[in-house]
């Protein structure tokens, strides 16, 4: 086995070791649990020795389809809304870690709707640590958005200033154990509303395929590497971090492309025929996304196949021996995008795991 290889898969086991230790039957609470990501890490957490999870979400039909689904008698199901501060604080009664996946996620009904976004992902996310701090729960995981870097929209705005709100807990918890941490990703490809799902139903449609702008890139993987690396985060968080896994990005018309080779004959239709429409960026959305800034990266290390910003306000200690990072700006555009075939293997990924794909 190659010795670097090797160093990896003994990190890797050392990683579920200290995941087991830190979960174990402990109660964790998920919010916005019926989510795309908050779903998936339910699940992930139930092959785990939890004593409970709370699946928190203000989705009534979703928390019952979800109960329909899933037979473990370690599920609780909270009916509420991440605005509501009292409702929060009993949601997190007795709990010892929070993963806080709720939000609205969604860039051009967001700018149409700002105060909405700024209610559910910022004022939320307060409630969530103000209910974190009160019920004294050990660790705090944000699951954020590379739209939190140099916003341009209500949406990502409201990310980093959930991210701010987030790391500077720890620098007012006090005497409280809590440890406060975030994770920064790009697109997850398998997620509702995602772009591969808007391509797949415009192939079924006979197209045509819309992408808003030809140079457009993107980070993108898959929920089960999301949902890995929101447990590693969780696993190694010291307190006041933004992890950021390491990405692969891709050319948007590139992927609609593939899509198109790859899903028309599976609707009868001939990939020929299909077209792809140029049309204009919608209200909010970049040519470019970001998961680290030239000035995040200069307080970065590299640990394990992820980044670790550091807290510019404070010393983070157990992060002295990990190397800095090659690159301190990390952009989809100055990174080589995924090959036609990379893709194409990333999509079987996809449809292996869901097959309506």
């Amino acid at each position: 086995m190659n010795p670097t290889r090797r160093i990896r898969v003994l990190i890797s086991v050392c990683d579920r070791q200290i995941l087991e230790d830190v979960i174990a039957d402990k109660s964790i609470l998920v919010t916005g649990g019926t989510g795309s990501i908050g779903r998936r890490i339910v699940s992930k957490l139930l092959q785990h020795a939890v004593r409970v999870v709370r699946v928190l979400s203000n989705d009534e039909n979703s928390l019952f389809r979800m109960q329909m689904e899933l037979n473990d008698d370690r599920l609780r199901y909270f009916l509420g809304d991440v605005r509501d501060e009292r409702r929060m604080r009993l949601a997190a009664r007795e709990a010892d870690v929070i993963l806080h996946a709720a939000a609205l996620k969604h860039v051009p009904i967001g700018e149409y709707n700002p105060f909405e976004v700024v209610q559910t992902n910022v004022i939320g996310t307060q409630n969530m640590i103000s209910a974190a701090l009160e019920e004294n729960v050990e660790r705090f995981l944000l699951i954020s958005s590379d739209k939190a870097v140099n916003p341009t929209s209500t949406m990502g705005a409201s990310k980093l200033l959930c991210e701010k709100l987030v790391v500077d807990a720890s620098a007012y918890a006090g005497g409280r154990k809590t440890r406060f941490a975030c994770i920064r990703f790009g697109n997850v490809l398998d997620s509702r509303g995602n772009v591969a799902e808007i391509f797949e139903s415009q192939i079924e449609r006979g197209g045509p395929v819309t992408v808003t702008d030809p140079h457009m890139t993107r980070f993108a993987f898959l929920s089960a590497d999301a949902v890995s690396s929101v447990m590693k985060a969780l696993a190694g968080m010291m307190g006041g971090e933004i992890f950021v896994p390491e990405m692969q990005a891709l050319n948007v018309s590139d992927l609609a492309e593939v899509m198109i080779e790859k899903f028309s004959l599976t609707h009868g239709l001939e990939p020929s025929k299909i077209a792809i429409q140029v049309t204009k960026s919608r209200p909010g959305e970049k040519i470019h996304e970001e998961l680290m800034t030239t000035e995040e990266g200069e307080r970065a290390v590299e640990c394990d196949g992820m980044y670790v910003i550091l807290p510019a306000t404070r010393d983070v200690r157990g992060y002295e021996s990990n190397p800095r990072p090659k690159t301190r700006e990390y952009s989809s555009a100055n990174q080589p995008p995924m090959t036609r075939q990379q893709i194409a293997r990333l999509l079987g990924g996809l449809a292996a795991m869901h097959p309506s794909f």
